[in-house]
């Protein structure tokens, strides 16, 4: 597909967030909502937001040519008449989020891509009885899309392959690094990540360990500063000589009772290890574990000189 048109269901946060990703990657974008109030808000607020990419140097167009592809609307049929890849950022009901797609796929083309921003919400609650829901899926982007460049694709049985490869292939055109999801688990895989970190923080500061603020400090100065570089596993891979394997035999007991403690019966069985062991190994193989974990501490040093210079002035 060279050159995708794009339709936005929602003109909220999120709406306003794709529709800067849509229109900074170059393609025109429909954005539809149900009070002209809340398209006039979007307008004052992706304009705003733009600006700001612009000063931090993170646009190369002038906002007003990028705001110049998008088009608002109050007619759904309007806006999703020759879309090719319709994204839904309506409210997380199961009740709206039904009645939004069975309209869509009666005014949509037959081959267009309906995905859903749901964080939560999984395309077989909303879908799975609506005529044509073999192109509906659910796309939860990081917000702000514009400056966290991931979304989550997650297809449910009835979503066709063909579906899915078109939906990946669209993100990539607008620079997001689409992440396939299995199995529709329920919030996905990024809210289930900050779920089980929220749970802990919770737990720590009702069990008296720490403060809130200090906890947060634990994260912004520790955890997610190395986590912005490498994520968990190639942190594993690269605190130990060995790798993956090395790691668990080192720390996976410990672990394991850590989470006993909360009720969690969760062993790294050896196949387990094994799985994710051959697949973080590929990327980082043990024999240039010296060269790896010298890339990751230069990108600390440039991350620590940014904080420096931005965070602490």
């Amino acid at each position: 597909m060279s050159d995708p048109k794009f339709s936005i269901i929602g003109s909220g946060s999120i709406g306003i967030g794709w529709a800067i990703v849509f229109a900074r990657a170059g393609y025109n974008v429909k954005v539809f909502d149900i009070e002209a109030s809340a398209l006039t808000n979007f307008e004052t607020q992706v304009k705003t937001r733009l600006e700001l990419l612009k000063e931090n140097e993170l646009l190369t167009e002038n906002p007003q040519a990028v705001l110049g592809r998008m088009q608002t609307t109050l007619d759904l049929a309007e806006a999703v008449s020759d879309a090719d890849y319709i994204q839904e950022c309506g409210p997380e009901s199961v009740e709206i989020k039904r009645d939004l797609f069975a309209k869509l796929l009666k005014l949509a083309k037959p081959d267009a891509i309906i995905a859903s921003s749901s964080s939560a919400l999984r395309a077989s609650e909303f879908a799975a009885d609506l005529a044509g829901n073999d192109r509906c899926l659910v796309v939860h982007p990081g917000n702000p899309p514009y400056l966290i460049s991931i979304a989550e694709v997650v297809p449910a049985k009835f979503t066709t392959d063909s579906a899915i490869a078109t939906c990946i292939e669209i993100l990539k055109k607008v620079a997001i690094i689409p992440i396939r999801v299995n199995n529709e688990p329920q919030g996905f895989v990024f809210n289930r990540l900050q779920g089980a970190i929220l749970r802990e923080a919770y737990c720590l500061v009702r069990d008296g360990v720490i403060s809130p603020t200090d906890l947060d400090l634990i994260v912004t100065e520790g955890l997610g500063k190395r986590w912005s570089i490498v994520g968990p596993f190639a942190t594993s891979a690269l605190n130990v000589r060995g790798g993956i394997k090395a790691h668990v035999a080192r720390m996976g007991k410990s672990y394991f009772e850590m989470g006993r403690e909360r009720g969690q019966n969760d062993p790294w069985d050896q196949s387990l290890v094994e799985v994710v062991a051959a697949d973080i190994d590929q990327k980082l193989p043990d024999a240039n574990w010296e060269e790896n974990t010298k890339k990751r501490d230069l990108a600390l040093m440039k991350l620590n000189k940014l904080f420096e210079k931005v965070i602490r002035p």
